[in-house]
Protein backbone atom coordinates (compact mmCIF):
# COMPACT_ATOMS: atom_id res chain seq x y z
CA UNK A 1 0.00 0.00 0.00
CA UNK A 2 1.19 3.52 -0.80
CA UNK A 3 0.86 5.79 2.26
CA UNK A 4 2.59 8.76 0.64
CA UNK A 5 -0.56 10.91 0.29
CA UNK A 6 -1.47 10.38 3.95
CA UNK A 7 2.12 11.13 4.99
CA UNK A 8 2.06 14.39 3.03
CA UNK A 9 -1.34 15.30 4.51
CA UNK A 10 0.00 14.86 8.06
CA UNK A 11 3.09 16.93 7.32
CA UNK A 12 0.98 19.63 5.65
CA UNK A 13 -1.29 19.79 8.69
CA UNK A 14 1.71 20.16 11.02
CA UNK A 15 3.13 22.91 8.83
CA UNK A 16 -0.17 24.82 8.74
CA UNK A 17 -0.61 24.63 12.53
CA UNK A 18 2.97 25.77 13.18
CA UNK A 19 2.16 28.91 11.19
CA UNK A 20 -0.76 29.63 13.56
CA UNK A 21 1.22 29.48 16.82
CA UNK A 22 1.26 32.61 18.98
CA UNK A 23 4.90 33.74 18.96
CA UNK A 24 4.19 36.39 21.62
CA UNK A 25 2.93 33.74 24.03
CA UNK A 26 6.03 31.60 23.45
CA UNK A 27 8.14 34.70 24.12
CA UNK A 28 6.24 35.32 27.36
CA UNK A 29 6.79 31.70 28.41
CA UNK A 30 10.53 31.98 27.76
CA UNK A 31 10.75 35.17 29.79
CA UNK A 32 8.85 33.61 32.69
CA UNK A 33 11.16 30.59 32.67
CA UNK A 34 14.23 32.83 32.80
CA UNK A 35 12.65 34.97 35.53
CA UNK A 36 11.91 31.84 37.56
CA UNK A 37 15.51 30.67 37.08
CA UNK A 38 16.84 34.04 38.26
CA UNK A 39 14.49 34.04 41.27
CA UNK A 40 15.53 30.48 42.17
CA UNK A 41 11.96 29.25 41.84
CA UNK A 42 10.82 25.72 41.13
CA UNK A 43 9.01 24.84 37.89
CA UNK A 44 6.47 22.08 38.49
CA UNK A 45 5.39 20.29 35.31
CA UNK A 46 2.89 17.47 34.75
CA UNK A 47 0.44 15.79 32.40
CA UNK A 48 -1.28 12.49 31.61
CA UNK A 49 -0.48 9.86 28.98
CA UNK A 50 1.69 11.26 26.18
CA UNK A 51 1.72 14.59 28.01
CA UNK A 52 3.41 12.91 30.96
CA UNK A 53 6.24 11.88 28.63
CA UNK A 54 6.46 15.45 27.35
CA UNK A 55 6.66 16.70 30.94
CA UNK A 56 9.52 14.28 31.69
CA UNK A 57 11.29 15.36 28.51
CA UNK A 58 11.09 19.03 29.55
CA UNK A 59 12.76 18.14 32.86
CA UNK A 60 15.62 16.38 31.07
CA UNK A 61 16.14 19.21 28.59
CA UNK A 62 16.20 21.97 31.22
CA UNK A 63 17.66 20.27 34.34
CA UNK A 64 20.45 18.60 32.38
CA UNK A 65 20.50 20.05 28.86
CA UNK A 66 20.46 23.80 29.48
CA UNK A 67 21.58 23.64 33.13
CA UNK A 68 24.74 21.72 32.26
CA UNK A 69 26.15 25.00 30.92
CA UNK A 70 24.85 27.33 33.66
CA UNK A 71 26.19 28.25 37.09
CA UNK A 72 22.64 28.78 38.37
CA UNK A 73 20.54 25.75 37.40
CA UNK A 74 16.91 25.32 36.39
CA UNK A 75 14.86 23.43 38.98
CA UNK A 76 12.14 21.50 37.14
CA UNK A 77 10.13 18.87 39.04
CA UNK A 78 7.89 16.48 37.11
CA UNK A 79 4.91 15.42 39.20
CA UNK A 80 4.17 12.35 37.09
CA UNK A 81 7.63 10.74 37.28
CA UNK A 82 7.33 8.85 40.59
CA UNK A 83 5.03 5.90 39.91
CA UNK A 84 4.88 4.83 43.57
CA UNK A 85 3.72 8.29 44.66
CA UNK A 86 1.17 8.51 41.85
CA UNK A 87 -0.27 5.07 42.60
CA UNK A 88 -0.47 5.69 46.34
CA UNK A 89 -2.32 8.98 45.87
CA UNK A 90 -4.58 7.50 43.19
CA UNK A 91 -5.39 4.45 45.31
CA UNK A 92 -5.81 6.13 48.70
CA UNK A 93 -7.19 9.55 47.76
CA UNK A 94 -8.23 9.52 44.10
CA UNK A 95 -6.69 9.89 40.66
CA UNK A 96 -8.03 13.42 40.35
CA UNK A 97 -5.69 14.41 43.22
CA UNK A 98 -2.39 12.96 41.95
CA UNK A 99 -0.96 16.39 41.05
CA UNK A 100 -2.71 18.75 43.47
CA UNK A 101 -1.75 16.63 46.48
CA UNK A 102 1.94 16.89 45.56
CA UNK A 103 1.72 20.69 45.38
CA UNK A 104 -0.08 21.26 48.67
CA UNK A 105 1.94 23.32 51.14
CA UNK A 106 5.02 23.13 48.88
CA UNK A 107 4.46 25.96 46.41
CA UNK A 108 6.54 29.04 47.14
CA UNK A 109 6.17 32.60 45.90
CA UNK A 110 8.55 32.32 42.91
CA UNK A 111 7.42 28.85 41.77
CA UNK A 112 5.48 28.36 38.54
CA UNK A 113 3.41 25.59 36.96
CA UNK A 114 3.62 24.10 33.48
CA UNK A 115 0.43 22.09 32.97
CA UNK A 116 0.04 19.93 29.87
CA UNK A 117 -3.33 18.66 28.64
CA UNK A 118 -4.27 18.12 25.02
CA UNK A 119 -7.97 18.54 25.75
CA UNK A 120 -7.36 21.16 28.42
CA UNK A 121 -9.95 19.42 30.61
CA UNK A 122 -8.11 16.65 32.47
CA UNK A 123 -9.56 16.82 36.00
CA UNK A 124 -6.33 16.04 37.82
CA UNK A 125 -4.49 18.74 35.84
CA UNK A 126 -7.24 21.32 36.42
CA UNK A 127 -7.35 20.59 40.17
CA UNK A 128 -3.62 21.26 40.47
CA UNK A 129 -3.82 24.42 38.36
CA UNK A 130 -6.72 25.81 40.39
CA UNK A 131 -4.78 25.14 43.60
CA UNK A 132 -1.69 26.90 42.23
CA UNK A 133 -3.76 29.91 41.11
CA UNK A 134 -5.34 30.15 44.57
CA UNK A 135 -1.78 30.15 45.94
CA UNK A 136 -0.81 33.04 43.61
CA UNK A 137 1.50 31.08 41.28
CA UNK A 138 1.64 31.67 37.53
CA UNK A 139 0.54 28.98 35.07
CA UNK A 140 1.89 28.10 31.63
CA UNK A 141 -0.67 25.88 29.92
CA UNK A 142 0.06 23.62 26.95
CA UNK A 143 -3.17 22.64 25.21
CA UNK A 144 -4.75 21.56 21.93
CA UNK A 145 -8.28 21.41 20.48
CA UNK A 146 -10.14 24.49 21.84
CA UNK A 147 -7.90 24.69 24.90
CA UNK A 148 -10.59 23.68 27.36
CA UNK A 149 -10.59 24.92 30.95
CA UNK A 150 -6.79 24.94 31.15
CA UNK A 151 -6.59 27.65 28.49
CA UNK A 152 -9.01 29.79 30.51
CA UNK A 153 -7.02 29.33 33.73
CA UNK A 154 -3.52 29.81 32.31
CA UNK A 155 -1.57 33.06 32.51
CA UNK A 156 0.39 32.05 29.40
CA UNK A 157 -1.20 29.86 26.72
CA UNK A 158 0.95 27.67 24.51
CA UNK A 159 -2.09 26.56 22.55
CA UNK A 160 -2.05 24.27 19.51
CA UNK A 161 -5.26 25.04 17.55
CA UNK A 162 -5.92 21.63 16.03
CA UNK A 163 -8.38 18.77 16.64
CA UNK A 164 -5.69 16.10 16.67
CA UNK A 165 -4.01 14.71 19.77
CA UNK A 166 -1.06 13.48 17.73
CA UNK A 167 -0.31 16.88 16.18
CA UNK A 168 -0.95 18.59 19.52
CA UNK A 169 1.58 16.38 21.27
CA UNK A 170 4.09 16.79 18.42
CA UNK A 171 3.96 20.56 18.75
CA UNK A 172 4.12 20.45 22.55
CA UNK A 173 7.51 18.77 22.08
CA UNK A 174 8.44 21.50 19.59
CA UNK A 175 7.71 24.08 22.32
CA UNK A 176 10.20 22.26 24.55
CA UNK A 177 12.97 22.00 21.96
CA UNK A 178 12.35 25.49 20.59
CA UNK A 179 12.72 27.06 24.04
CA UNK A 180 15.67 24.84 24.90
CA UNK A 181 17.46 25.85 21.68
CA UNK A 182 16.87 29.55 22.30
CA UNK A 183 18.10 29.33 25.90
CA UNK A 184 21.16 27.36 24.80
CA UNK A 185 22.02 30.33 22.62
CA UNK A 186 20.98 33.21 24.89
CA UNK A 187 21.96 31.85 28.31
CA UNK A 188 24.75 29.42 27.44
CA UNK A 189 26.23 30.90 24.25
CA UNK A 190 25.80 27.60 22.40
CA UNK A 191 24.47 27.61 18.82
CA UNK A 192 22.11 24.71 18.04
CA UNK A 193 20.38 26.03 14.92
CA UNK A 194 22.77 24.81 12.25
CA UNK A 195 21.46 23.14 9.10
Amino acid sequence: MDYSTQIKDYIDLERSILEKLDVDEIDRALNLLVETLNNEGTIYIFGNGGSSSTASHFVNDFNKGVSEHLEKKFNFICLNDNVSTLMAIANDIGFEEVFRFQLKNKLKKNDIIIAISGSGNSKNVINAVEYAKENGNQIIGLTGYNGGKLKELSDINLHVPVNSMQVTEDIHMIFDHLMMSILYRTLCGIEHLKG
